[in-house]
């Protein structure tokens, strides 16, 4: 039905390559370097290696989809490459400089950034020299509704004045972290979705702060998802993204992608997990036969290759459409697959944990750590709820185009 070019089947064959002979081998020194470090943000030495390789064998910047920055694959040429990374999903994608938030920065940079901007910030996160977060979610707001979204960018003179709190601040502990990109209010006083603007700020700006870490069910992510206070923050107008207004534009030019790259590597995860399912379940044995002969454990092989197979199709529609049509005609199925291959990905991986018995929750396997990530993705870029509003609201008008718009 999808159907590959030769150069993107010879991107799949190179990275499969890299995973099968570089990435899984340096698994378990990954985790040694980290315990050794007795720093949860620590930047292990493996990474830079894994970096150096990928570069070599031409496996660099594969997300980006413009050809003056990286090798202008379409979004379904990169699905399946973001799923192979989701087998490894803590090493592969920074190994190939293909990890978020770094990715959907780097794309709002190109498309929005001045020349300036470029230069400072897109060459280095293109090199993989510096690492970015991404500050939009607020404590003291629903921020699945961004309109709600608090922290002030007031005009002064040449310069704009930030004040507000942020978290959830994707990769702002890691140890190359250089800028944030940040979602304010430039007027309040505006129409809904023309009051938000984006600007770029260098973390070490005075009265940027870097409060703490939020850990996620327990874990220390390497990257850290910070909470930050910004406190009389002065950057110079030309820290802005695009224009006035425009934070709400910019958003969903970078939250469109970002989803697809999010639910292939949640494929990735699930087709992991179920090879570990399968490699249990035939090498264990309870009362006197394989765990695989039991006719649940069967059930739950063949309903995870099913759910699979539904989601990766779903999710490769999705991709085809945003190269043909755009993202905006593609928003149902965006919609619809952050929703469905989080959930899909999670049931694959709980029934690989349950036939892993006390060691599916332990670290001694990557199942609790990709369950509590697929979790946490079912708030990330928007919850479920949002995604299943709009469908709702596509579906409806539909069948009725002046639902909703009603005085």
């Amino acid at each position: 039905m999808f159907e590959f070019s030769e150069r993107a089947r010879r991107y799949q064959e190179d990275l499969l390559a890299f995973m099968d002979e570089h990435v899984y081998p340096a698994e378990s020194i990954y985790h040694a370097q980290m315990t050794e470090s007795g720093d949860p943000h620590f930047h292990p030495p493996i990474l830079e290696e894994l970096k150096t390789e990928a570069r070599k064998r031409g496996l660099w910047n594969l997300f980006h989809p413009h050809p003056e920055w990286g090798p202008g694959l379409t979004n379904l040429e990169y699905a399946p490459l973001a799923e192979i990374m989701g087998r490894s999903a803590h090493l592969a994608p920074e190994a190939t400089n293909c990890n978020a938030p770094d990715t959907g920065n780097m794309e709002v940079l190109t498309l929005f950034g001045t020349p300036e901007h470029k230069e400072t910030w897109l060459r280095p996160l293109l090199d993989g020299e510096i690492a970015s977060a991404f500050a939009m979610t607020e404590p003291a707001v629903a921020s699945s509704d961004a309109t709600n979204i608090e922290l002030r960018m007031q005009a002064d003179g040449d310069e704009y004045v930030l004040n507000g709190r942020k978290w959830w601040t994707s990769n702002a502990l890691h140890k190359n972290c250089k800028v944030l990109i940040v979602m304010g209010k430039t007027d309040p006083d505006g129409p809904v979705h023309r009051q938000q603007s984006m600007m770029v700020v260098p973390i070490d700006t005075p009265g940027v702060t870097v409060l703490r870490n939020l850990p996620v069910f327990g874990y220390q992510d390497r990257e850290g998802h910070a909470e930050v206070v910004f406190e009389n923050v002065r950057v110079p107008r030309t820290a802005l993204l695009a224009g006035e207004g425009d934070g709400f534009m910019i958003s969903q030019a970078r939250l469109g992608p970002g989803r697809i790259h999010h639910c292939m590597r949640a494929i990735g995860m699930a087709e992991r997990a179920l090879d570990l399912m399968i490699d249990r379940a035939q090498s264990r044995t309870t009362f006197g036969a394989p765990v695989a002969d039991r006719a649940n454990i069967q059930d739950w092989i063949a309903e995870s290759r099913i759910e699979i197979e539904m989601a990766r199709l779903l999710t490769l529609e999705a991709a085809y459409l945003m190269d043909t049509v755009g993202n905006r005609n593609a928003r149902v199925e965006i919609a619809a697959i952050k929703v469905a291959a989080p959930e899909v990905a999670l049931k694959v991986v709980d029934r690989a944990i349950q036939v892993h018995g006390g060691g599916g929750v332990s670290e001694d396997f990557p199942l609790a750590s990709m369950y509590a990530h697929l979790r946490t993705l079912r708030l990330a870029d928007g919850p479920d709820e949002v995604h299943k509003r709009t469908i709702a609201q596509m579906e409806l008008r539909r069948r009725d185009p002046s639902w909703g718009k009603r005085k």
